[in-house]
């Protein structure tokens, strides 16, 4: 059976791949998903990504919210209502255009996006941590080649993250 292995064509290779890629997915998005848990009662994944949205662009109207968010403005309207009343966003008016109005987070807001970053960033840690020096070393190249594989740019120390771990576009062209 090994002698098999070694003679098989790419295709195998690949979809090895795949399935690993696939699950460390689905390790990651669990590791979301736990960061999450201490403010799931009161805050929604969507509006969860609403939140970060607004901690890395800084205050938005409501259209340009609900088209970096894919969503139809009457449905990022329910959901900054919900995080209004939560008290994690705040509505004024664009001194700019009176008939428009300016999203931006709360302090609370910023808390909870800082406080489930960090219980992410914690998680992903203590998983890495168990890794031998060398296995960190090698999952580093890895993502880069993978990361370089689907055009997601490298990002460096010094490089304006998301929340979430990923360059916000707009910060590209500083």
């Amino acid at each position: 059976m090994r002698e098999r292995e070694e003679t098989a064509p790419a295709q195998d290779d690949i979809e090895a791949v795949t399935r690993a890629v696939l699950t460390a997915s689905r390790l990651l998005v669990a590791v979301s998903a736990r960061s999450l848990a201490t403010v799931e009662e009161n805050i929604t994944l969507p509006q969860f990504r609403m939140l970060v949205v607004l901690s890395t662009r800084g205050p938005s109207k409501l259209v340009a919210l609900a088209d970096h968010l894919g969503v139809q403005p009457s449905t990022a309207m329910r959901m900054v209502d919900r995080l209004i009343a939560s008290g994690l966003t705040s509505r004024r008016t664009n001194p700019e255009n009176r008939r428009e109005t300016v999203l931006s987070l709360t302090e609370e807001g910023s808390r909870v996006v800082a406080d489930v970053t960090a219980r992410r960033r914690a998680e992903i840690t203590a998983i890495l941590r168990r890794l031998d020096p060398a296995r960190r070393d090698a999952l580093v190249d890895a993502l880069d080649a993978f990361n370089a594989a689907g055009q997601e740019p490298a990002c460096g120390a010094e490089d304006v993250l998301h929340p979430l771990g990923w360059l916000d576009p707009a910060d590209e062209t500083r």
